[in-house]
């Protein structure tokens, strides 16, 4: 009795004859495994497999054959075993019962349907959260036209506090980026127009740049990247923890003790962190374009006195509050809607930002093309 697995594999037009043999055990099977998976299936052949040769199978032989037999079922072709002897039917009985059962294939998705259906998905989810977004809004409304009827019920140490953190705390920052940028304004300003014999306007496109666009959306991007990410982590944190739950069963409406407080500070906050923006970048301005266009104190503020129109400070004032109210509301929804754990934290604080980026300069486009067609 040969003690080596074989398989005799014989072609005949459309029939296709396997012959195991030899004794089919784990240490045995490397080659006859190879032949087999590398057998190609053909629909509309018949495969006869004869079991009279194979003298011993364990049952990694077993696994084996069931497993040829089971691609030929799911490819819908025919076959039949024949000539098995009584311990070798049992034992791939028996293997076979234990085989997870895959009625067919799976199917290659088509690219283009799965686009289409992660399009409509993304669509969906998108709506429901434009209307989650305007019911919150709603309900930011009522909370509010509520405190106004009943004052006493105002947050006003929270208030002071969060006054603190978004605006005191933010100035350095702000002055910092809005002083660097202010340098690099007059500088590439100084660089471009120097070529024309026109040096003496970068005063002029320091200030409208500055005062109208540059300083109120640079500081709307640092607070919503600052501030509005710690709105969202902290009510999020909050959740988690279950506070906002005990808020709710303490008869505590977490909208007037969490959102309202923190969307009237920076309310408050960012027209005085545009201020000290637009001071700090003409600031920067100035003695960059003091030091290269060789002017004194009493020149450069007298360039900048005519540079600057009847609205050219208050177009870029005049922003912030929307600005602000963006911004908190974007990050106290986001973090109302984290649930789960950290991972949520860190996919909805991210979104708040974005998000808040994003509207703020929508927003920014919008106030543009208002105060172009008024003319201001």
């Amino acid at each position: 009795m040969s003690t080596d697995a074989t398989l005799k594999i014989t072609f005949d037009r459309k029939h296709i004859f396997l012959e195991p043999g030899g004794t089919w055990t784990v240490t045995h099977l490397a080659t006859v495994d190879a032949e087999l998976r590398s057998l190609k299936i053909q629909k509309g052949n018949e495969y006869s497999v004869n079991l009279q040769n194979l003298s011993f199978c364990d049952t990694a032989g077993a696994w084996i054959l069931s497993r040829f037999l089971r691609r030929l079922k799911i490819e819908g072709i025919s076959y039949s075993v024949q000539k098995a002897s009584k311990e070798v039917q049992g034992l791939l009985d028996q293997v076979q019962s234990y085989m997870v059962q895959i009625k067919e294939l799976p199917k290659i998705p088509n690219r283009f349907l799965l686009f289409l259906d992660h399009l409509g998905h993304r669509t969906m989810a998108s709506a429901y959260t434009s209307l989650t977004f305007l019911s919150f809004l709603g309900e930011v409304a009522l909370t509010f036209l509520s405190t106004l009827l009943r004052p006493w019920r105002f947050r006003f140490k929270p208030f002071c506090t969060l006054l603190q953190r978004v605006g005191v705390e933010a100035l350095p920052i702000v002055g910092l980026i809005s002083f660097l940028i202010g340098i690099v304004l007059t500088y590439q300003s100084v660089d471009q127009l120097k070529r024309f014999g026109a040096e003496i306007f970068t005063i002029d496109l320091l200030a409208i740049s500055v005062l109208r666009e540059i300083g109120i959306l640079l500081t709307a991007i640092v607070v919503a990247g600052r501030s509005g990410s710690s709105f969202t982590a902290q009510i999020g944190f909050m959740k988690l923890n279950q506070e906002v739950d005990a808020m709710i069963v303490l008869a505590m409406n977490p909208t007037e003790v969490l959102v309202l407080p923190r969307i009237l500070a920076l309310i408050v906050a960012l027209p005085l962190l545009a201020v000290f923006s637009d001071f700090m970048a003409v600031l920067g301005g100035g003695l960059m374009s003091m030091s290269i266009l060789d002017l004194n104190l009493e020149q450069f503020f007298q360039h900048l006195k005519m540079a600057l129109g009847p609205w050219t400070f208050w177009v870029g004032i005049i922003k912030a509050p929307f600005f602000a109210f963006v911004i908190a509301l974007v990050g106290c929804f986001e973090g109302l809607r984290i649930e789960g754990g950290a991972r949520s934290v860190g996919i909805h604080t991210t979104k708040s930002v974005v998000e808040s980026i994003f509207m703020v300069i929508v927003l920014d486009a919008a106030f543009s093309i208002v105060f172009s067609y008024i003319g201001i």
